[in-house]
Parts: structure tokens; sequence; C-alpha cells
């Protein structure tokens, strides 16, 4: 498997984030929030992945850049979890709940539990159907 992020696995419809949003199930790790729903896309990826951070809390938009940089190279980093776990198709939206920024190895230690409980939920959904 290759550690890269490509185009095909950014979450880019507006009519599936909308749906993931609305019908979507939330899991925090403070600072880091995903929000998942496993539904069909157009990737042969198992999953799509958004990052966002809100304009409230970051008012400059090279501060929010940065940290959606950051957010994108720690999942890219440890995707193959996810990606060894899923069978059915999945999109989530990890999003930066902090108001101020933290370091990235703080990121990176946060994104691994949150992958690790988003696993942990998925199976768990999928033992009980």
């Amino acid at each position: 498997m290759k550690f890269t992020l490509g185009k095909l696995e950014r979450l880019k419809s507006k009519k599936l984030i909308e749906k993931l949003y609305k019908d979507g199930i939330s899991i925090k790790s403070y600072p880091l929030r995903i929000v998942y729903l496993q539904t069909e896309h157009t990737s042969s990826f198992p999953a799509q992945v958004g990052v966002s951070v809100s304009k409230r809390n970051f008012k400059h938009v090279v501060d929010r850049n940065r940290i959606k940089r950051l957010l994108r190279e720690s999942y890219r980093k440890q995707k193959h979890t996810v990606y060894n776990a899923v069978e059915k198709p999945y999109v989530y939206m990890i999003s930066y709940l902090a108001k101020e920024e933290v370091p990235y190895t703080e990121i990176e230690t946060k994104m691994e539990s949150l992958l690790a409980k988003f696993i942990q939920k998925i199976e768990k959904e999928n033992d009980e159907k």
C-alpha cells in the first residue's frame, strides 16, 4: 500500500458532505472529532476523508491551512489501519476543535486514538448486524 493521500481519497462531493453531517455518527478525541457514515462513494478506495478547521477559532487562513496540512499528514501516515479494518465504503470528516494550535506530535497521537476508536465502533456495529 502506498502512503499517499490522493485526489480520489479526498471527500469533495457537496452532497456527500451534507448527507454526512445530517446522518453521520460522531466520535471525539480532543482536539479532534470524526463524523463518519457508511455509504457508497465514487472512489475505488475503502474510505474518503475530508478535514476542516473552524474559521471562528482561527481567523487567519494561513493558520487554518497549516492545521489542515498537519491533519492530512497525520491521517496519511495512519490510514492503513483503517483500510485494513473496513470492508464497506465509508466517508468521514475530521474536524479540529481546539481554539489554539497544538504541536504535531499531539495531533499524531490523538489521530491514532481517534482512528482506533473509529475502528472499534465500526467493528462493534458489524458484530451487532
